[in-house]
């Protein structure tokens, strides 16, 4: 007979081998930016800026600080190889198929006659184990970098559990019976309880998802733990096992709260989702899970909600709902793991099945990670009692088995094809279900492969679905500018910021396409606004000092560069910039050599001395304070180093501010530039 801890090793292999192809896949256009590719304080690896970061604001509308972690931990494994996180969800993953396993195992495994049980369960667990490692519905977790947050959050959920199982064996009545001593069961449930706290705090620091885990705790001290039985009074036996968990339900609350406040500017308002929407979605959600657990196919990464939904598609989904519902309270005595199962899968869905909707999708696959366990559970254990009441069913039990593992590994690795890039994921999800977001991608990864008729194509059929779109008018006017025609896409980019939920960054945008038509005022306005809706990024002050370069008010200019590093003082090119200012300015009123001075040579030390712009900047605010020979031995390296590695125009520049300081005079020139705007980028 197999070993159980073999058998989890096992499980975890074949995992890894599956989803290995995933290793191959690159980043994508729809969060990835956000987690990773586009966000600086991630990529600088850990660090205490970036774990003060993590803790102390919301990002991507979300709060979760480990996870943060764990992607600064890639890039300083990894820096920007797509391979390294993408195996680190594929570990995570392997690893929660094996501790699922173990959990289930203990689980049904927890009074005196385990050696009679232990084949009676084994194979079970194993089953469940493997169909949630390997089901297509699991891919879009796991292959997903931004989706670290998932099997991250499952890993401590899981361990929170295995310690919860451990807790509650250490209490019952039946294994104190075993022991010896009446202390030692008292203190491994007390050691196993905190055990259990602390992974559940840190599955919520990984993802809120597991605020319902409480639940599903009491849902297993019904079934298999027996909690819940036996005794005068199972009212006050249920209240105890509730306050037993307070510090769970707290824990719960607290997390809920601070997901609201995180996710407050992204959450739909009833006014854009009305409510019964809403109610009509969940419904056809929950039965769309069924769906696509039992026929796992056309599976893409965003089903768009889409209104009016089908009074015929909602009498459905009620009537299987309620007679699944009328079903397991029936047999609940008889067939609890039903109850069980079935709760299970409602319960942890709620926090993600659309009451509070953040984003136009109407359900995603990867909210069945967790959940969908509960399915597994209720199905397995109810084939293994019929098969125990109708013998000749025992012969088809293990081919069926292979059957099912064996056409979830090959959906699994077809599914897996489509994540190789934005492109081949995102051209997949418009063949499934035509959407704004999908047609966005599709052309924002065109665009990037310098695809540009085929991108504008791909943003106006966006724009077709939704001319309300802020990211649809957006990139349309991003390509226009692109083609120079910069009247027309204003007009794009005005329709962007009157749209739906415009981000800082089209307003920021729009402002930079009214600044090259010289509507000065017009864009400080926008660039205000920008600042207002994100008031920690740097952006909007640094466009409204350039703006006001380009109009030549540098003092003014002076007073939002400042602003803009106090706000991001490692900002390589904007400390550059405003030294220079400082060094250079054709305007007295302008320069201060000796505040130059100190930004250049704290760059210096941050950076080393092989970096051409910072030895250019302190050489010109040296010759700024009169410090002609050390400008000239500083601008001599710089112009060394950037004759090795620079560009000839650079260096041109560098020879001509050597020769000046050569002559003891200070350089002095215009810093008029015009800022280009950015493709927009789903989040």
């Amino acid at each position: 007979m197999f070993r159980p801890r073999s058998i989890g090793l096992l499980l975890a292999l074949a995992t890894l081998l599956v989803y290995l192809p995933a290793t191959s896949c690159q980043f994508i256009n729809f969060d990835d930016p956000d987690y990773v590719t586009d966000n600086n304080v991630v990529q600088n690896g850990l660090t205490w800026a970036g774990v003060k970061w993590a803790f102390t604001g919301a990002h991507a509308s979300n709060w979760h600080p480990l996870t943060w972690l764990s992607h600064m931990a890639d890039c300083d494994l990894f820096r920007l190889n797509p391979a390294g996180p993408h195996l680190v969800n594929i570990l995570f993953h392997a690893a929660n198929a094996a501790l699922l396993f173990l959990l289930l195992f203990r689980l049904t495994n927890l009074r005196a006659d385990v050696a009679a049980r232990q084949g009676q369960s084994i194979w079970p667990s194993a089953f469940i184990a493997a169909l949630f490692a390997w089901h297509p519905l699991h891919v879009e977790s796991v292959a997903w970098i931004s989706e670290r947050k998932d099997v991250l959050s499952t890993f401590f959920t899981l361990l929170t559990l295995l310690n919860y199982a451990r807790f509650a064996q250490a209490r019952s009545d039946a294994r104190c019976e075993l022991l010896d001593a009446g202390q030692q069961p008292i203190a491994s449930s007390i050691q196993h309880y905190w055990l259990a706290l602390f992974f559940f705090v840190l599955a919520l620091l990984s993802k809120p998802m597991p605020v319902t885990l409480p639940v599903v705790m009491l849902l297993l001290d019904y079934w298999p733990l027996g909690r819940m039985a036996g005794g005068e009074r199972p009212a006050a036996n249920f209240f105890r096992l509730v306050f037993e968990k307070w510090p769970f339900f707290l824990l719960s609350a607290a997390s809920g709260v601070i997901t609201c406040l995180a996710q407050h500017d992204a959450v739909n308002s009833l006014a854009h989702l009305p409510l019964s929407l809403r109610l009509e979605n969940v419904l056809t959600a929950y039965a769309g899970y069924l769906g696509k657990m039992v026929w796992p196919v056309n599976l893409a990464i965003f089903y768009q909600l889409r209104a009016p939904i089908a009074w015929s598609l909602i009498a459905e989904s009620v009537i299987i709902l309620t007679g699944i519902s009328i079903l397991v309270w029936r047999v609940r005595k008889s067939s609890p793991w039903l109850f069980v199962g079935w709760f299970w899968f409602l319960v942890t869905l709620l926090p993600v099945i659309g009451l509070v909707q953040v984003g136009g999708q109407a359900m995603a696959d990867r909210y069945t990670y967790f959940p969908l366990i509960g399915i597994f559970l209720a199905i397995t254990f109810s084939a293994q009692s019929l098969a125990g009441q109708f013998g000749f069913l025992k012969r088809w039990q293990a081919l069926a088995a292979v059957l099912i593992l064996g056409s979830c590994v090959w959906l699994t690795e077809n599914q897996l094809r489509y994540w190789h890039d934005s492109e081949s994921l995102f051209t997949h999800a418009l063949a499934v279900s035509p959407s704004e977001p999908g047609y966005l991608c599709v052309g924002n990864a065109l665009n990037d492969q310098k695809k540009d008729a085929e991108a504008m194509h791909q943003y106006i059929m966006a724009w077709r679905l939704n001319s309300a779109s802020a990211m649809a008018n957006g990139n349309i006017g991003f390509m226009l500018y692109a083609e120079g025609k910069t009247a027309l896409a204003a007009v794009y980019y005005k329709k962007a910021v009157q749209g739906e939920d415009p981000s800082s960054a089209m307003f920021k945008n729009y402002g930079m396409v009214l600044a090259k038509l010289g509507r000065f005022d017009e864009a400080m306005s926008q660039y205000a606004i920008a600042a207002r809706i994100d008031p920690a990024s740097a952006d909007p002050d640094i466009l409204m000092g350039e703006l006001l370069l380009r109009e030549g008010r540098d003092v003014e200019a002076l007073t939002h560069l400042r602003a803009a590093l106090r706000l991001d003082p490692d900002n390589f090119e904007m400390v550059i910039l405003t030294a220079n200012l400082l060094a250079a300015d054709e305007s007295p009123l302008a320069r201060n050599g000796a505040e130059a001075h100190a930004l250049a040579e704290r760059l210096l030390q941050q950076t080393g001395d092989q970096q051409p712009a910072a030895l250019d900047a302190l050489a010109m605010a040296d010759a700024e304070t009169g410090q002609f020979a050390e400008a000239v031995q500083l601008q001599e390296k710089a112009v060394k180093l950037t004759g090795a590695n620079g560009p000839k125009e650079d260096l041109a520049v560098m020879q001509k501010r050597l020769e000046s300081y050569q002559r003891r005079q200070p350089w002095r020139e215009s810093f008029k530039k015009t800022p280009t705007p950015k493709k927009l980028t789903l989040q």
